[in-house]
C-alpha cells in the first residue's frame, strides 16, 4: 500500500498564469476537499498584470508589487502555446501580420480564463503570504498572510493547510551580477535593472549602456536606440540566440562584457571593459541579467534534527536553485510542498497547464500518479540534474549564463513528455477532445523552435513600415 501523502486541502500561492491554471486543475482534475487560491495584488494575472499609477494606495500604506512588463509589451509566444487545455487562446486581431498577442491580449484572456474560478469564491485577492512553515515531518503548514484589502488594512492571520503550491515564479528577485563598483552606481540611482523599465521616453538624448542579450536587455536596447544620446552601448559576451532575436540598428554598438564600473568626477559611470576599452560619461546602465530562484517566505524543518525550521533556499547555493525538489515539482522531504512555474520555459502557460495536472493527480485519490516513496529517491532527479549542467559547464570555454538548474532547453521536451504520458495513464481523456493537454510531439518541437524566426520576420515587418513612415525604430 502506498504511503504517499494524499493531501486534502491545499493552498496555491500566486494568481498569475500558472496559479490560475492549477486551481483549475485541482478543482475539475484533483480530487480535494477544498483548494483556494491567495494572490497579494488587487488583481490576477500576474506579470501580465500592469498596475496603473492610480492603483497604487500610498495613503493607506498598502505596498505595491509592481509587475516587470511595461506598456506596449509585444509577446515572443503564439496562441497555441498561450492556450490552456479547454481554453484556446483566440488569434490578435494583428494576424497574420503579426501573430504574436500583447500585454492587454494575454491579460485579457488570463482574466476571461479566471472569470469561472473567481464565481468559485476560492480566489483571494490583496491577500499576501508572509511566511509558510513546516509544522513536524507529517503535520502540514503554517501559513501566515497579511489582508491588504480595505477592511483589513495589513491585518495579519494564520491558517493550517495540508499543502501548499508555490506558484510565484521569481520576479521579486532582481539578479545583480558581481561586478566591481556596481553597488555604488545603484546607490547613485545609476544603474537600474530591466525589472523597473516603463518605456524610453525619460531617456531621450541621455547616455545609456544596457547588459544582456536576452529578452529583456534586447527590448530595451530597441526601444532606447532611436531616442536616447548616439549610441547605445550593449554590453555582450556574445552573439545573441535565436531565441531573442533582435535587428541591428545603426544607434546600437556592441561592446565587450563589463569588467568593473567607476564613478567619474562629473557623478556619471565609466564602464571600464574586458578588452581594456574605457567608456565615460555613461548617464544610466539598465541590467537585464534576469531574477535569482529563491523563496524567502518558506521555511522547512532541518533534514537532520527534524525540529530546527531553516530558510529552504540559500542564495550561497550553486547552482542557484529551490533544492531537494523531484522533477522540479515536490520537495523530496516533505512532498506537500510543490513549486510550479518554476521551470524557465519559451512555453511557460502549457507547461504550467501540464504540471499542474500532474501535481493535481500525484496529490489524489483514487488511482493517483505514483513517485517515489522515500526522500533519497526523489532526491535522485536533483542529482541527475546537477551532474548534467555540471558536465555542460565543464564542456564549454565561456559558458552562458542560460545553463541554470530551472532551465531545462532541449530537455523539457523530454520531462514534459514524461509527465503527459504519467497524466494520460490516470486521466486518458485528456489525450484527446477539446480538453486535451497539448501534445510534446516533434513537430510541436519544431513548431516552437520556428517561433523564434518568426518573431524575427515580424520585427523586420515593423521595423519596415516605421522607416517608410519616416521613424528609425526597431520595437520589440
Amino acid at each position: 500500500m502506498s504511503t504517499l501523502p494524499r493531501p486534502r486541502r491545499a493552498l496555491i500561492i500566486g494568481g498569475g498564469a500558472t496559479g490560475l491554471v492549477t486551481l483549475r486543475n485541482f478543482i475539475e482534475r484533483g480530487d480535494f476537499e477544498n483548494v483556494e487560491l491567495v494572490e497579494r495584488r488587487a488583481n490576477i494575472g500576474g506579470v501580465w498584470y500592469l498596475d496603473e499609477l492610480n492603483e497604487i494606495d500610498a495613503i493607506n500604506a498598502r505596498p505595491c508589487w509592481p509587475s516587470p512588463a511595461y506598456p506596449g509589451l509585444m509577446g515572443n509566444v503564439l496562441p497555441e502555446f498561450l492556450s490552456f487545455s479547454g481554453h484556446p487562446f483566440p488569434p490578435p486581431p494583428t494576424s497574420p501580420d503579426q501573430p504574436f498577442p500583447d500585454l492587454i491580449q494575454t491579460q485579457s484572456y488570463l482574466r476571461k480564463f479566471a472569470e469561472p474560478l473567481f464565481a468559485t469564491g476560492k480566489i483571494r485577492l490583496n491577500t499576501e503570504v508572509v511566511a509558510v512553515d513546516q509544522i513536524g515531518p507529517d503535520g502540514g503548514w503554517k501559513v501566515v498572510l497579511k489582508d491588504w484589502t480595505d477592511q483589513g488594512k495589513g491585518r495579519e492571520t494564520e491558517e493550517r493547510w495540508d499543502a501548499v503550491v508555490v506558484a510565484t515564479a521569481w520576479y521579486d528577485n532582481p539578479n545583480w551580477p558581481e561586478t566591481e563598483g556596481l553597488d555604488e552606481l545603484r546607490r547613485k540611482g545609476i544603474a537600474k535593472h530591466a525589472k523597473i523599465w516603463e518605456g524610453p521616453e525619460e531617456f531621450k538624448g541621455k547616455c545609456v549602456a544596457v547588459v544582456g542579450n536576452a529578452n529583456s536587455a534586447n527590448d530595451i536596447a530597441s526601444q532606447l536606440a532611436p531616442v536616447a544620446a548616439e549610441p547605445v552601448f550593449r554590453s555582450i559576451r556574445r552573439p545573441n540566440m535565436h531565441y531573442f532575436p533582435l535587428l541591428p540598428h545603426p544607434r546600437l554598438h556592441d561592446v565587450a562584457p563589463i569588467a568593473r564600473y567607476s564613478l567619474g568626477d562629473n557623478d556619471k559611470a565609466i564602464l571600464h571593459l574586458e578588452d581594456g576599452t574605457e567608456i565615460p560619461d555613461i548617464e544610466h546602465v539598465f541590467l537585464g541579467t534576469g531574477y535569482a530562484y529563491a523563496v524567502p517566505f518558506v521555511r522547512v524543518l532541518d533534514e537532520n534534527d527534524k525540529q530546527t525550521l531553516k530558510q529552504l533556499c540559500d542564495p550561497s547555493m550553486r547552482p542557484r536553485r529551490v533544492p531537494s525538489l523531484h522533477r522540479h515539482i515536490l520537495y523530496a522531504h516533505n512532498p506537500t510542498l510543490a513549486f510550479l512555474g518554476g521551470v524557465v520555459s519559451a512555453t511557460p502557460f502549457i507547461l504550467g497547464d501540464l504540471t499542474s495536472t500532474w501535481l493535481a493527480l500525484a496529490w489524489s485519490n483514487p488511482s493517483a500518479i505514483q513517485y517515489p516513496d522515500t526522500p533519497q529517491a526523489r532526491l535522485e532527479t536533483e542529482q541527475t540534474r546537477l551532474e548534467t549542467i555540471e558536465s555542460l559547464i565543464k564542456s564549454m570555454e565561456n559558458p552562458t549564463s542560460l545553463l541554470a538548474y530551472h532551465i531545462l532547453g532541449p530537455e523539457e521536451l523530454p520531462y514534459a513528455r514524461m509527465l503527459r504520458e504519467e497524466v494520460l495513464r490516470i486521466k486518458p481523456e485528456l489525450g484527446e477532445g477539446e480538453n486535451k493537454l497539448i501534445e510534446w510531439s516533434d513537430s510541436m518541437w519544431d513548431t516552437k523552435e520556428a517561433m523564434f524566426a518568426l518573431k524575427e520576420e515580424v520585427l523586420k515587418r515593423v521595423q519596415k513600415i516605421a522607416r517608410a513612415q519616416g521613424v528609425v525604430e526597431n520595437k520589440t
